[in-house]
């Protein structure tokens, strides 16, 4: 199966502002590229690349005075296979975590892991470790939490999805990781492109969206509370603690986004 992916961003600067721009596919799907998405602007604006300390791939410029389009568009060679799961996989001891996988325990700024503790500790304390465990994660914050995008907040935190009840896919995602890192599980948070192919329609306007990834049974294993059920077309762009470490963009300075188009299409041969 064949992908289409990209996005067509405009915004708008007073003055001649710094952006570093999250919004490649991830290294871990760059042998899939078929067309890649190299990063363009209109103005042009010189761009230089680097990879962080999760190893996304970012960008860097300086947006000038005015409107700046920043776009992409790419095509991805994709299994057309439903995301895997391995329901047998073993929750391990922390002691027995590997190093790189430690991180993902802790609190950070959208997953406050000491508010939640006591709470994930009754909801879930009884059920055996393991990815039974995580998936009644997964279910429980699928059926707390109300998808809404009017009722959308950037600084929309995990306890407060937890006891607001309402948020987008970056607020299930939150909470899910927060709770699995309650309970020992490692967690950590991921954005990018997710297809409507084998889904029923009516859809709404594409966009990035939010999942994250949890460490069972020696690897890292895809779970998304808010769609509950393995999609197609499912492209990684980042990961890190939570979507702090991934935001598509950063303005060190005022801007405004006018404009906003995510593109994620299956090319029918």
């Amino acid at each position: 199966m064949k992908i289409a992916v990209g996005y067509d961003l405009t915004y708008e600067f007073p003055r001649p502002t710094p952006m570093m721009l999250m919004l490649h596919v991830h290294p871990s799907r760059v042998s899939d590229l078929l067309v890649p998405d190299h990063l363009m602007t209109d103005p042009f604006v010189p761009l230089s690349f680097y990879r962080d300390d999760f190893g996304n791939w970012c960008t860097r410029l300086v947006a000038p005075a005015g409107q700046l389009r920043i776009f992409a568009n790419g095509v991805v060679r994709d299994t057309g296979l439903p995301d895997p799961r391995a329901p047998n996989s073993i929750q391990h001891e922390v002691q027995d975590l590997p190093d790189d996988t430690l991180i993902y325990l802790l609190g950070s700024r959208y997953c406050e892991t000491d508010e939640l503790s006591d709470i994930a500790w009754r909801l879930f304390g009884h059920i055996p470790p393991g990815w039974g465990r995580a998936q009644a994660v997964i279910d429980f914050v699928h059926n707390h939490i109300k998808f809404d995008y009017q009722q959308a907040r950037s600084t929309r935190t995990a306890f407060q999805a937890y006891n607001e009840g309402v948020g987008v896919c970056r607020d299930f995602a939150h909470l899910g990781v927060a709770l699995c890192r309650c309970l020992n599980i490692p967690a950590r948070y991921c954005t990018g492109y997710i297809s409507d192919i084998g889904e029923v329609g009516p859809f709404s306007a594409m966009d990035f969206a939010g999942w994250f990834e949890a460490f069972l049974g020696n690897q890292w294993h895809m779970f998304d509370p808010r769609n509950h059920k393995p999609r197609i077309g499912r492209i990684l762009i980042g990961r890190g603690r939570d979507a702090t470490d991934v935001a598509i963009s950063n303005s060190f300075g005022s801007s405004r986004l006018t404009g906003f188009k995510v593109i994620t299409d299956e090319i029918v041969e």
